[in-house]
């Protein structure tokens, strides 16, 4: 089964009409190669799907509404009659594996593997506070804002953050444009502030390590994805360790983006690198054949 990243991101991977790098079609793809079937789906929000259930209440989906989503396409899949419900995978990318982890543990048979291509592995808000002062950092080195500027939106978006967790009014007040644009949407909208606060309250690092003992894990993490930075994924690879998880493990991957295609590569239309593929297929080489 593969899971979708955040946002209004499609069965294939894409937000259209502008962002089309069809990133799980292309994995399903490469998996069908190996001869590996997969089921992926337009999760709520999204591709067909739309609304769903929640079209007259939409600020009622949360995160639970799309584990259970997921958890129900697990269970479609594990019926089928060509399944093999002793072998049964699950990959996510970004935020789609940490949702990968929380349906491994919520499912009957377990997975026996995961593949976590870029996973979401902070907490939500700290993690978009970190994009967030890369986004300052970015337009200091540009001479865009000065530092002092910077600084004092960092401690905004920190102050930010703490409110909307305390169940406190949010006061954005003397923050820049910019960070407003990414900020409130999550937090001061009220279609989407529900989500967030379930899917904030998730430390993806503590769901790995409650993850099956013996769940073979891969973890691919590009030196260029500036959505989930190489720096902060050791805590989520402790938490697997923790959890008796075996390999291939971490895989850290050279120049690649959140896509997985070299930096600075037009994301439309663009092929996975080769080097993520060449770690895809190594982790899923043991369920190329049967037993």
């Amino acid at each position: 089964m593969l899971l979708a990243g955040s946002g209004p991101t499609d069965r294939n991977g894409n937000q259209q009409p502008n962002l089309t790098p069809n990133t799980l079609a292309q994995i399903a793809d490469a998996l069908a190669g190996q001869g590996i079937m997969s089921l992926r789906f337009d999760k709520y929000f999204s591709g067909r799907t739309g609304a769903g259930a929640f079209a007259a209440d939409p600020a009622a989906a949360d995160l639970n509404a799309s584990i259970a989503q997921a958890d129900a396409a697990y269970q479609f899949l594990r019926e089928q009659a060509a399944t093999d419900t002793g072998r049964l995978l699950v990959v996510g990318h970004s935020e789609g594996g940490m949702f990968a982890m929380l349906v491994a543990q919520a499912v009957s048979p377990h997975p026996v593997g995961l593949a976590l291509i870029e996973p979401q592995d902070e907490r939500l808000l700290d993690l978009l506070a970190l994009q967030i002062n890369e986004m300052l950092d970015t337009q200091v080195s540009q001479a865009a804002i000065s530092a002092d500027t910077a600084r004092a939106n960092a401690q905004g978006v920190r102050r930010a953050v703490s409110q909307f967790r305390a169940g406190q009014p949010v006061d954005m007040t003397g923050l820049l444009p910019a960070v407003v644009g990414v900020l409130a949407p999550i937090i001061q909208n009220p279609a989407n502030a529900h989500n967030a606060r379930t899917v904030d309250a998730i430390d993806p690092a503590t769901v790995a390590a409650k993850l099956p003992a013996g769940t073979r894990v891969l973890v691919t993490d590009g030196t260029a994805d500036r959505n989930i930075p190489i720096f902060t994924i050791q805590p989520l690879i402790k938490g697997l360790a923790t959890a008796g998880a075996t390999g291939p493990g971490l895989q850290t991957l050279d120049g690649l983006d959140h896509n997985l295609i070299r930096a600075g590569t037009p994301p439309n239309g663009a092929p996975l690198d080769p080097e993520f593929l060449a770690a895809l297929t190594a982790w899923a080489q043991p369920y190329t054949t049967q037993p």
